[in-house]
């Protein structure tokens, strides 16, 4: 084999191990703040928009990156049975040479993460220092730590694809918060967390044998599916509340088109058999493609609302 063409190869392990499909998420979350701060009346330059974007981007890839290096030598691959939404991308297990420019990768996106936040450092002021730190540890600690401790492992993902990404970009680029900010924020929040727990409950057993600890394993598939069901419902239920306080405009009840699409995932987890694993995975897998199609709508729906409001 050629060096360039050993190169392309790690290159498409790189890529492959980022989980492209699932990038769209950071962009829709950071997005957020931008229409937030545009439906607030706070004028946005298109470069600092763009920063934000690209810096969430890189983010959520040196997160998928460094999980996909992580689950490669812990032995999970191995054990897990892969579906489209779970159980990593099988990159490394096909080539494991490729392992060093996958965590190079990681450790690259993680660098322009810094870089952004540096930039946002010097425009807004000290408090993006907060932001940027428990980014970072975030991005850093997961795979290797907070998975083992089950309410932290539930609300770390919402916690920074919403009020991290969300809030942090939203003061990078007003200087300050608004109500509008924080209720966009809730609502991926609530819905990355559920995103994130049904995405493991095919992976119960093998998550188990490297020793996480995570809800779904602590509850079981019956009752974290169903928690998945409240997380859902109360992501949707900001939109009214916040429309009554006066913290989201009219036009954020777009977000509703996706409610009966929801409502009936939400019907779905509710009836979901104790055991779904391994040889009972027929009717978790739709639910699972259906949760991400209704996140990645009724994120896209929100923003195209506050977009409105503008």
């Amino acid at each position: 084999m050629s060096d360039t063409t050993a190169d392309a190869s790690l290159l498409r392990t790189c890529l492959r191990s980022s989980r492209p499909n699932f990038l769209i998420l950071a962009p829709l979350c950071a997005g957020l703040a931008i229409t937030s701060a545009l439906a607030d009346g706070y004028p946005v330059a298109v470069l600092d928009a763009l920063l934000v974007l690209l810096g969430a981007l890189l983010a959520h890839a040196a997160v998928n990156l460094f999980n996909e290096h992580h689950d490669f030598y812990s032995g999970l691959d191995q054990m897990t049975e892969r579906t489209p939404f779970s159980g990593g991308s099988g990159a490394l297990p096909e080539r494991p040479e490729a392992a060093d420019a996958v965590r190079a990768a990681a450790l690259s996106c993680l660098l322009g993460v810094v870089l952004i936040g540096v930039w946002f450092l010097w425009r807004a002021g000290p408090v993006m220092l907060l932001y940027g730190l428990l980014g970072l540890g975030l991005v850093v600690a997961y795979t290797g730590w907070l998975t083992r401790r089950p309410w932290l492992c539930l609300l770390a993902p919402g916690a920074g694809f919403g009020m991290l990404m969300v809030l942090g970009a939203h003061h990078a680029l007003t200087g300050t918060l608004t109500a509008t900010a924080v209720a966009a924020a809730v609502i991926p929040t609530l819905m990355v967390s559920a995103l994130l727990l049904i995405n493991q409950l095919p992976d119960i057993d093998a998550d188990r044998r490297v020793g996480r600890d995570h809800l779904a394993i602590r509850l079981g598939p019956q009752r974290a599916a169903r928690l998945v069901a409240v997380l859902l419902a109360l992501a949707f239920g900001v939109v009214p509340l916040a429309w009554l306080a006066g913290a989201l405009p009219g036009a954020a009840w777009l977000m509703w088109l996706t409610l009966p699409a929801a409502a009936w995932l939400m019907r779905g987890l509710w009836r979901l058999p104790p055991e779904v694993e391994r040889d009972q995975m027929g009717p978790l897998l739709p639910l699972m493609g259906l949760n991400v199609a209704t996140l990645l709508a009724s994120l896209a729906l929100l923003n195209i609302g506050l977009l409105v409001a503008a």
